[in-house]
């Protein structure tokens, strides 16, 4: 049902006090019986109220931390399930972002992804696969503000003739095309990567989300300038780009976290 597009689902994982350091989770499943009891909160949930299905993780053994983490489905309607208010976000607003709630939540034991202590590692083994999806993202937010600055770059007369006579803007141009397409290289060698059945690649996701996102952030910024005053303007699309391109410096993790995971990979290999 959810591949076919009939049901939406959700990934919840950040809570209040649990953002970069998700390890840090609040939010808890005790077992009761043939159910868990589950109480906290999430917070920033994508497709939060719209989607159907959830996979929240909780803590069904509060003294082991991170290791004391566990994966559970949640469908929408369950008793004591509820979402908090919309975000009010600064992009991405055509996404609903919301907080989920958990009060005295039961939940059947058969809905435990994998076995109890292994949440953590779902988590980051999702996390791998799904950095390479914002990186494709931001590959292609930069491609349509590119796209609008150049048209705009032909199209506007300064001085008596195009401004993309001028050499200032080609070069701009043309940094912004050979970033799109060195980040749209690397997102692809990651993809192929993961579906050729490779074991590990945290580093190389991670690689992909942390070059096409900032690459995202300056292109659209660049776009922005092209622009001009117009490019601050709502009515055209250039402002929305940027604005869009910032969440994938953010979300799927931090780029500064990417880095460290970069690190800590790489210095494993020598």
């Amino acid at each position: 049902l959810i591949a076919n597009g009939e049901k939406l689902a959700a990934f919840a994982l950040t809570e209040a006090n649990a953002g970069s350091d998700a390890g840090g989770m609040e939010t808890t499943a005790a077992r009761d019986g043939d159910h868990y009891i589950l109480n906290g909160t999430k917070q920033w949930i994508t497709n939060g109220g719209e989607a159907d299905i959830y996979t929240v993780f909780v803590l069904t053994n509060k003294s082991k931390g991170a290791r004391g983490a566990s994966c559970l489905i949640v469908e929408k309607g369950t008793e004591g399930f509820s979402f908090g208010k919309q975000e009010d976000k600064m992009g991405i607003r055509g996404s609903m972002t919301r907080e989920l709630i958990f009060d005295n939540c039961r939940v059947p034991v058969e809905n435990l992804v994998g076995r109890e202590g292994t949440g953590f590692m779902i988590a980051m083994r999702t996390l791998d696969k799904s950095r390479p999806m914002v990186a494709a993202q931001a590959v292609g937010i930069a491609q349509g503000a590119y796209e609008e600055a150049a048209k705009y770059a032909k199209q506007r007369i300064q001085f008596g003739k195009p401004i993309a006579a001028f050499q200032g803007v080609q070069f701009m141009l043309a940094e912004m095309a050979t970033q799109i397409e060195a980040a749209r290289a690397l997102v692809m060698a990651t993809a192929r990567l993961i579906d050729s059945g490779a074991k590990k690649y945290a580093k190389e996701s991670a690689m992909c989300k942390v070059f096409a996102s900032d690459m995202a952030m300056k292109v659209t910024t660049d776009a922005v300038q092209i622009l001009g005053g117009y490019g601050y303007m709502k009515e055209y699309p250039v402002e929305k780009m940027m604005r869009d391109a910032k969440i994938t410096q953010i979300y799927e993790g931090t780029n500064q976290v990417q880095r460290s995971v970069i690190a800590s990979n790489l210095l494993k290999e020598f």
